[in-house]
């Protein structure tokens, strides 16, 4: 597995470099946003440990650009562990969020959930199709009666935890647990919001995301 550690200190590169490749891994490093673009532009890499403050290109904003040309998992890392920052992170594709100080044993746990969960989205299928709603995985698009559909990278992964799920009642807290991740502190409405907007997007095929009252949601055809 190939690592990218993008942080501007150079002792937390090297912590969490050492334990990557203790670990049988391949580590590489940037110091910042702009050399993190970079990197990804000209090289393959399976997950990318991402630091929010940094000099020149904060991690947000690099995540964003990284996200228009390649999907990488991402996890950041920041000493900031406000809400708004997470759901700002989910929002733009962020798969997981570490608060400093945090343990490189931690860290590592977090890899391997995200890099499996991205191994399971691959092998659901290229595309699957529900009458006029097309799922493109490989390409992460999403198709209503031919249209385009502009999701959020959190509508996405909604969508395709559903499709994974197809037919099985899952509740809110599983939603948040599965989706936003095991450490995100936030509540229901977080998921209703979130599933909401993607009904919208669904057009007449928002019929498929079924609510149970009491219970949570299913997705069903």
């Amino acid at each position: 597995m190939r690592v990218l550690i993008v942080d501007d200190e150079d002792m937390i590169r090297n912590v969490l470099k050492e334990y990557v490749e203790f670990e049988g891994n391949e580590a590489y490093e940037a110091a910042d946003g702009m050399e993190a673009v970079r990197a990804c532009r000209d090289n393959d890499f399976d997950v990318i440990l991402m630091d929010v403050m940094m000099p020149r290109l904060d991690g947000f904003s690099a995540v964003k650009e990284i996200k228009k040309f390649k999907d990488i998992p991402v996890i950041m890392l920041s000493a900031r562990g406000e809400e708004y920052d997470k759901l700002f992170g989910f929002e733009i594709g962020v798969d997981d969020y570490v608060t400093k100080p945090f343990s490189p044993k931690e860290v590592m746990a977090r890899i391997n959930v995200v890099t499996k969960r991205k191994a399971q989205r691959e092998d659901t299928g290229d595309v699957v199709t529900f009458e006029g709603l097309t799922v493109d995985f490989a390409g992460r698009n999403v198709f209503v009666d031919g249209v385009k559909a502009e999701l959020t990278p959190k509508e996405y992964e909604i969508l395709f935890y559903f499709i994974k799920n197809k037919g099985i009642a899952l509740t809110r807290e599983k939603l948040l647990y599965d989706v936003w991740g095991f450490d995100f502190y936030g509540d229901d409405r977080t998921v209703d919001t979130h599933i909401k907007m993607l009904r919208a997007n669904l057009k007449q095929y928002r019929k498929f995301i079924v609510t149970l009252r009491g219970v949570g949601y299913k997705f069903e055809v």
